[in-house]
């Protein structure tokens, strides 16, 4: 370890300065990136949490928000993970050009889905795909802090090929005794272990996990798997008091208007000395755009809380409050991509 790093400055929240320090391939698909600060930094987040990208793309400022795979126990750099897809505009764009050397900013972490707001004895660990980066975090901040943690992981994968961390997994699995590993392959094998095929169901779900009900348990993973999951275990009977689920990424949910609002009904959207006009159904955030004003729009569904700004006078309709605290809320304060006016509207951009 580098000297400089016992005098590091702690980045807990706010924008800093980061390097890529390596980047390297976990399937066929999908890449970690590694980033110390410009500055030495020793990095303080809850493992699940993630941070907001700000990068530039062909000119335009785009803001994407990814997982930290890293554990909060090991402190001096952080990993993303990223999967390449089709139509990413930021993830192709990281997995294309960003190499070790190169800076980029970062604002956060954020994010409920994590160990430390939500507690737990023993845990189930439900992912699916890109899904399982938040997942690995928890597991290594969990075996690298306290001895004897109960963890159940069980990932959905379409094949052996699309499996992430999987020998790293595969070691924390060996050398915890209460850590169980396992898989569920839409097709295919793994030679080295059991796993289970098709899709997630309370068969393999039971098998895999005997005490899957004593568990909490954290799903992550892309919507209909989510949605899949959910049901399952409602139908099981499980207490659903102690599951808990990473909405990020999934669409903005939509919000049913009153019958005195239309959807042919159109308000003015006040922001300090620019005005534009917005119909019931458009977002807050789209009349902010609309007018090229300056607002960090990461995950465009309610939970990164990016968006944060107040309404100074109107009446609004929000789907999301996902990251306001109670004193937000009662100060005004909303997310603009999840929010529509029911009103003329007057807000201040944070």
């Amino acid at each position: 370890m580098n000297s400089q790093q016992y005098h590091s400055e702690t980045w807990q929240r706010g924008e800093v300065r980061l390097t890529c320090v390596e980047r390297w391939q976990e399937t066929h698909d999908v890449t970690s990136f590694r980033f110390q600060g410009e500055k030495s930094v020793k990095f303080h987040f809850k493992p699940g949490q993630f941070i907001t990208l700000m990068l530039n793309i062909n000119g335009n400022a785009v803001a994407r928000s990814y997982t930290l795979s890293s554990s909060p126990s090991r402190p001096y750099s952080i990993v993303v993970t990223i999967k390449r897809i089709e139509g990413g505009v930021a993830s192709n764009y990281l997995v294309d050009h960003l190499q070790p050397g190169h800076s980029i900013t970062a604002r956060g972490p954020d994010g409920v889905f994590n160990l430390v707001d939500i507690e737990a004895d023993k845990y189930l660990f439900l992912s699916a795909g890109s899904g399982i980066t938040p997942m690995y975090s928890m597991s290594r901040w969990l075996t690298d802090t306290q001895i004897g943690s109960n963890i159940a992981f069980f990932h959905s994968a379409k094949s052996p090929q699309d499996l992430i961390f999987h020998q790293s997994l595969q070691q924390l699995a060996q050398r915890h005794e209460h850590f169980s590993l396992n898989y569920c392959l839409e097709e295919g094998d793994i030679n080295d272990m059991d796993s289970y095929q098709g899709r997630i169901s309370l068969v393999s779900l039971a098998s895999a996990v005997a005490d899957y009900k004593e568990r909490t348990i954290f799903v992550c993973g892309p919507a209909p798997y989510m949605q899949a999951v959910k049901t399952m275990l409602e139908q099981a009977g499980f207490d659903m008091t102690r599951y808990h689920q990473e909405s990020f990424g999934d669409a903005p949910m939509t919000v049913s208007q009153p019958a005195s609002v239309t959807a042919s009904a159109q308000f003015m959207l006040h922001i300090g000395d620019v005005k534009t006009p917005l119909f019931a159904e458009q977002t807050v955030l789209e009349g902010i755009e609309a007018e090229g004003l300056p607002i960090i729009a990461a995950c465009r569904s309610g939970v990164c809380g990016a968006c944060k700004c107040k309404v100074v006078s109107g009446e609004t309709e929000s789907s999301s409050q996902m990251t306001l605290t109670a004193e937000d809320i009662a100060s005004g304060y909303i997310l603009a991509c999840s929010t529509k006016i029911k009103s003329n509207v007057n807000i201040a951009l944070s």
